[in-house]
């Protein structure tokens, strides 16, 4: 199989359980994820919380996908119960996000600490963001954590620099052809 049908099936996985699930309605900016699948503000308003956490593992999946066949790629690292990243590129340990718009003080925490983890095990911790309407707390809480932090268009470039594949020209490639 290829990179484009690997890709194509965590996209399709994701169709069949977004068809699946029963929507009700509200309003907040689209983004290319929401685009592929035909996913309206209205139906993502309905379940934010839903919405955020499927369409975060999708775009998960989507970069491991993307840079699996990679030399150095490495899975998630796994400190005692904790699992402070999603993939590791080389020295870069990187955690997907498809946002986050939490200020909890818990969370916040978690992304300090994980971040000086991953820096006491060689790691340059990086966290890439889909969306750019993230809480600006957080994104400081990351940032004093050591996290260096793409979001939107810069996160693709990275995942472009670094696997020489364009997932963005990918997603757009694919508007709406999985829609649900």
């Amino acid at each position: 199989m290829t990179r484009n049908d690997n890709l194509d099936n965590v996209l399709r996985k994701y169709q069949t359980a977004f068809q699946a699930k029963t929507h009700i309605a509200t309003t907040s900016p689209s983004d290319i994820l929401m685009e592929t699948f035909g996913i309206t503000d209205k139906m993502k308003d309905e379940n934010k919380q839903y919405w955020g956490r499927e369409l975060g593992k999708c775009w998960e999946g989507l970069v491991i996908e993307a840079c699996k066949n990679l030399s150095t790629y490495q899975p998630a690292l796994k400190i005692g119960a904790d699992e402070p990243c999603d993939l590791r590129i080389g020295n870069y340990a990187i955690d997907t996000k498809y946002r986050v718009g939490s200020g909890d003080s818990g969370t916040l925490k978690k992304f300090k600490e994980y971040g000086a983890l991953l820096k006491s095990h060689g790691y340059t911790p990086v966290f890439l963001f889909l969306r750019e309407d993230n809480l600006q707390a957080a994104m400081t809480a990351c940032k004093t954590g050591g996290w260096e932090i793409y979001t939107g268009d810069s996160s693709f470039e990275f995942i472009k620099n670094i696997s020489g594949f364009d997932i963005k020209n990918y997603l757009i490639s694919n508007i709406n052809k999985f829609k649900i």
